[in-house]
């Protein structure tokens, strides 16, 4: 009996040793597929935090990104090298690409892999603001490849490359980064990628890991709410017609007071627009002068200009759309054929509707005392200077003028004093 307990004791610690082969090897799988904003970088970050308290054997980031913001990938490069968990960075699907950003995320990553038919490179600065900068231009050039530089070398990666993807948007494919040993392998899908990883040597916080995937037990990290809807509001398509259609609901609220429903649409949407122009970087200039289209257009309605306000609105809301994200990626800019849409849309509708709040206001009163004015009626009780009584538009009126009217004459309405009607006759 207690050699049967001894060996039963055995069996039972081999199950569940980190030898057994019931040991499930945790790995987390995060997918990355838009542009590298700060939205993006946290997500990364909350997703190494999260895989480092699982005691995760790894975690693999599914990239395939266009480029993004350059504080935003350090922010993620800073992430990976200071993990506790080997960070594997795999530019999948085919067609897939880790442009500019997504470069040096790649050459941070303790193992790099491409799936076939992607590519990788074009890391070069965008010029911001044209030839009178080019001295900073330079600079950043310089600055980012001494850190592209540094990232080959801490993963013993191709560092011409590194510099070459910067200085002269070298993009390069799967095969050619493997033949420049810019990445460790080519895999066709995760099995193959865990199967080609497993055994191999890293570098985690300066200390030698060796891989071990047995019985691979991948889990895929979710976005939550709230990091999808900054996701879509970072799209600056998007962030663009929210803050135009906002202005143009809270403009029409006051163009047309107690309508009610645009105001709130108007607010909902504004405030949308304000939590994405919050994450993404913006030319606050720019923003400046759409509102500053807004009130334009307001005054219009106010202030006979005749078309002068509405026509400074028309361009404050061009340069303003055109400066309000002119500084960034292409990535994160509005598309020039969506942005000059909305540009002619909004401005026939801001100028359609100051036209009708112009035309209310302007036009002749069809009710209330003033309406009256031009009227005609007709005397049932002797008009004098002192007293009198007419019949106009349905109702009885107190009324005076300057000289006797016999009841029974028609008089015209030409004056209003309070409640009194002053009329003379149509003899």
């Amino acid at each position: 009996m207690k050699k049967f307990l001894i060996i039963l004791s055995f069996i039972y610690l081999f199950i569940f040793s980190e030898t057994g082969i019931c040991k499930e090897s945790k790995i987390f799988l995060v997918r990355i597929d838009a542009a590298i904003t700060p939205v993006i970088a946290n997500f990364i970050e909350y997703s190494i935090n999260f895989a480092e308290e699982k005691g995760a054997k790894a975690l693999i980031i599914e990239l395939d990104t266009p480029g993004g913001l350059v504080e935003s990938t350090r922010k993620i490069v800073k992430s990976i090298l200071q993990s506790n968990v080997p960070i594997i960075v795999y530019v999948s699907p085919s067609g897939a690409r880790a442009a500019s950003a997504g470069t040096f995320i790649l050459l941070a990553s303790h193992i790099a892999v491409m799936a076939p038919g992607t590519h990788v490179g074009a890391a070069h600065p965008i010029e911001l603001t044209g030839k009178a900068d080019k001295e900073v231009i330079k600079k950043i050039t310089n600055d980012l490849v001494a850190w592209a530089k540094n990232l080959a070398q801490l993963r013993k990666r191709n560092v011409k490359f590194a510099e070459e993807a910067i200085r002269k948007s070298k993009s390069i494919t799967e095969r050619e980064a493997l033949k420049l040993k810019v990445i460790d392998f080519i895999a066709r899908d995760l099995n193959e990628l865990i199967k080609k990883a497993n055994g191999k040597i890293v570098y985690v916080r300066y200390k030698k890991i060796r891989l071990s995937f047995k019985n691979p037990d991948i889990e895929e990290i979710k976005e939550d709410l709230k990091t999808k809807l900054l996701k879509v509001l970072t799209n600056p398509n998007l962030v663009y017609f929210l803050l135009m259609l906002g202005l143009a609901g809270i403009y029409f609220e006051f163009a047309h007071p107690g309508a009610i429903f645009p105001g709130v649409i108007g607010a909902i949407c504004l405030i949308l627009a304000f939590t994405g122009l919050s994450v993404l970087p913006i030319n606050y200039a720019g923003l400046a002068l759409i509102i500053l289209a807004g009130v334009l257009f307001f005054l219009e309605t106010q202030i006979t200009s005749h078309g002068f306000l509405t026509l400074g609105g028309i361009i404050s809301l061009f340069l303003g759309s055109i400066m309000l994200f002119g500084k960034n990626p292409p990535s994160l800019k509005v598309s020039q054929p969506f942005l000059y849409t909305v540009i002619l849309s909004f401005s026939l509708l801001f100028s359609g509707i100051t036209y009708l709040a112009v035309k209310a206001l302007r036009k002749k009163p069809v009710s209330g005392k003033e309406a009256l004015i031009g009227k005609k009626g007709k005397v049932i009780e002797d008009v004098t200077p002192e007293k009198g009584k007419i019949f106009v538009e349905g109702e009885i009126w107190e009324a005076r003028s300057e000289s006797f009217i016999p009841k029974g004459e028609k008089v015209i309405v030409i004056k209003k004093e309070g409640l009194i009607l002053i009329v003379k006759s149509l003899k």
